[in-house]
């Protein structure tokens, strides 16, 4: 969402003026199946034209330094009925006075619903959502959430746009780090556990929030990488790659759902009819309501599939977008789109009428009160136990990329230089979309290792993260001769991921590559823990340092969990959740690619590759490293042939050959030799993340099923078809034990 206010301030009062007076002529209300909840269909008889058209609306406050604030027309928008819901609206004063505005000075006392971009935490910030999926670890994903709803909903919050779940492959694209990465498998199970966490035990327990399915429909497929681009697929790749995690988060209970900006097959989504009606609300029974992104609606003049405003409201509404976030072109056309025949009367009862029903279900007409409780946010705001969930959920998301002479794990007696834009940094930490959360509340790396009980950390910072001065290498290089090993901490500022951050070059900024090569010279061994949003072009780090740390954007504890991985007391165990390229000129690069008619050989000039370069990535799907090493075993299948529909049993035993208990992700790939369409040369089907003892082993089981093996075959009919397969169980995307397997008709 983007919240660029003195833009569109401008926009909007050169476009609109006050919304259109609010007259209070009853309308009768037409009926439509299904009739709904009682209690709703009762409020919709009573309400007028102007104020059914209100609960479709809403606006933004916003935040100043004396903290948040809105708008005096708002205002008096909620008095008449003509706003229903508010974002960007949280803390317990001011939810309170509006909400009582809201039930005490308007005619039908219709709460306000408050959301807000909960993404990573609310207060007690978490790692960026593309971190906590290089995790693997879904119980954690939950638990981040769980506690970021808890904190959220203290605060008078109702509901945030949360999950993202978009699949991406293009690191350029800045909004990578809000999503989980490029798989459809995982991208599924994580945005599973999201929405599990976000609403808890159920809608209307005050330690929970609505969950926001964002951006319907494959926002992460933008060409080039460029934020709010448009987006080019066929159907098919569109359903098999790009929708199960939208829907994987509705079957899971998310009640609501955001259009995105982009357009598919032509058409925006937030004016897509076959995305919003025919798949989400006719095939997969979404009975929740659609908002659209920030102005979204009045982005379809630019998009030029409608001549103005008015059309662009009749477009949405048609297609099935139930709320207009901020651009308030329902509240200024929707009357006259209906006198004039071009909406119907029904289709704005049953926005309104899915929109009450939530309110509703939270029990805002109960207690329009019940989610701003002070007591409450002062005991669960940044408590001791949140901020150990925090800790916990980092250290499980940092990848080891890289350790060359297993330089890590440090002891406690190592000299350290702490070099590095990012080593003492506490603003950056937190990274984008951070919520309530503030860089005064984090734990620096340098205190982390301090804490830790790391006693002899000299500390230089050497440069800027972006800029060209490399004045401060001297002092850096004169700490570094007196130290054992070099940890330096690099990475790219938090605003330069997110939304409208996409970078062609996604190598790091400024000199720190430089700095790097400045340090190589002092012959002690390096340490490289990177702060980032998004994969990296790490070709150049790879061979400057010893040991590499992908660290991302850790949030609050970040120094904690980075000294409890440094330190050897927790044995990192992540995995990547995208592939980091060789260099820009790969991207897109992903692991589960088709096979051509020319497949990539080496040897052979006319093959699918390039002249310059490798096909694959520096650092593979699913890759991570650890302080142990894992060996895996022959795959073993009880029924290697086995009749279509029946399920396959497979099982791998591991074993720890390492000197420290670990734990490792075991990852079953496979691939359909021959179907009638080309399918992937991997594609990720199951995994399960285990802890081994040191010397020890354990034999991991999988079951597939017929679904496991279906796609949508020539026809675009979704099932299997009978033929071979292989599959691959190890720890990434080039895992190499394999089988063969036989599905008969």
């Amino acid at each position: 969402m983007f919240y660029k206010f003195s833009f569109f301030l401008i926009f909007f009062l050169c476009t609109c003026v006050q919304p259109m007076a609010h007259a209070q002529t009853r309308v009768p209300s037409q009926k439509s199946a299904p009739a709904g909840n009682s209690k709703v269909e009762a409020l919709l008889k009573k309400m007028t034209l102007q104020e059914k058209i209100g609960q479709l609306t809403l606006y933004t406050t916003d935040w100043e330094s004396t903290g948040p604030t809105i708008r005096d027309g708002y205002k008096n928008d909620i008095r008449s009925g003509a706003c229903g819901a508010l974002f960007n609206s949280h803390t317990v004063p001011f939810t309170r006075e509006l909400q009582r505005i809201a039930i005490e000075e308007t005619r039908l006392k219709i709460p306000l619903l408050f959301g807000y971009d909960v993404i990573h935490g609310y207060k007690t910030i978490f790692p960026i959502p593309l971190g906590e999926a290089a995790s693997w670890d879904l119980t954690a994903i939950e638990k981040s959430a769980r506690v970021a709803a808890k904190e959220a909903s203290s605060a008078g919050l109702h509901w945030t746009f949360a999950p993202m779940v978009d699949v991406a492959r293009d690191p350029r694209w800045g909004r990578v780090m809000e999503g989980a990465g490029e798989d459809t498998y995982l991208g599924c199970r994580i945005a599973e556990a999201r929405v599990r966490g976000i609403q808890g035990k159920g809608i209307g327990n005050t330690d929970a929030v609505l969950a926001c399915v964002k951006h319907y429909a494959a926002y992460g497929a933008a060409i080039g990488g460029r934020d709010y681009n448009t987006v080019d697929m066929s159907e098919r790749f569109l359903r098999e790659y790009y929708l199960p995690p939208y829907k994987a988060a509705i079957d899971a209970g998310a009640r609501t759902v955001m259009a995105s900006f982009n357009d598919y097959d032509g058409v925006p989504a937030t004016g897509n009819k076959f995305l919003l009606d025919q798949i989400l609300r006719k095939e997969w029974k979404f009975k929740g309501f659609v908002v659209s992104d920030y102005t979204g609606i009045a982005e379809m003049v630019n998009h030029g599939v409608v001549a103005n405003d008015k059309e662009a409201g009749e477009l949405a509404l048609q297609a099935g977008v139930d709320m207009d976030m901020q651009s308030a072109i329902y509240q200024r056309f929707t009357a006259q789109s209906l006198r004039e025949g071009k909406i119907s009367l029904q289709q704005i009862d049953d926005a309104v009428r899915r929109i009450l029903s939530l309110k509703f279900e939270l029990g805002l007409f109960d207690d329009p009160y019940k989610f701003s409780d002070q007591a409450r946010y002062d005991a669960t705001i940044l408590s001791a136990e949140n901020r150990a969930a925090a800790r916990d959920v980092a250290k499980r998301s940092i990848v080891l990329l890289q350790n060359k002479g297993n330089v890590l794990p440090l002891s406690k007696n190592t000299k350290i230089a702490l070099i590095g834009p990012l080593a003492e940094n506490k603003s950056e930490l937190i990274g984008n979309w951070c919520g309530a959360g503030s860089g005064s509340d984090c734990v620096s790396v340098r205190e982390g290792l301090q804490l830790a009980g790391y006693n002899q950390v000299a500390f230089a910072k050497a440069c800027e993260i972006a800029d060209h001065d490399e004045s401060g290498f001297k002092a850096a290089l004169e700490v570094a001769q007196h130290a054992d090993v070099l940890v330096v901490v690099l990475g790219e500022r938090a605003d330069m991921s997110g939304e409208a951050a996409s970078r062609s070059n996604i190598k790091l900024p400024g000199v720190q590559e430089n700095l790097l090569k400045a340090l190589k010279s002092s012959g002690k061994p390096i340490v490289v823990i990177l702060m980032n949003g998004r994969p990296l072009d790490l070709s150049e780090i790879v061979n400057d340092a010893d040991a590499i740390l992908e660290a991302w954007w850790l949030g609050t504890e970040t120094g904690n969990a980075l000294a409890d991985v440094i330190s050897g007391a927790y044995n990192p165990s992540g995995k990547l959740p995208m592939s980091f390229p060789k260099s820009v000129g790969q991207i897109p690069v992903y692991y589960n690619y088709k096979s051509t008619g020319r497949p990539y050989d080496p040897n052979s000039k006319w093959t699918s590759k390039y002249i310059d370069e490798q096909n694959n990535p520096l650092f593979p799907f699913g890759f991570g490293l650890s302080y142990t090493t894992f060996e895996y075993g022959e795959i073993q299948c009880d029924n290697p042939v086995f009749k279509k529909g029946t399920p396959v049993q497979l099982r791998v035993n591991v074993r720890n050959t390492g000197k420290y208990d670990g734990e490792e992700v075991v990852q079953l790939y496979i691939r359909d030799v021959t179907a009638s369409v080309t399918r992937p040369v991997r594609e990720l089907k199951a995994f399960k993340k285990i802890k081994i003892p040191q010397g020890g082993n354990e034999t991991i089981s999988f079951s597939l099923t017929d679904a496991d093996f279906s796609f949508y075959k020539k026809n675009m009919q979704f099932g299997s078809e009978a033929g071979k397969f292989e599959i691959y169980i190890g720890g990434s995307a080039l895992a190499s034990r394999k089988l063969s397997i036989e599905m008969k008709p």
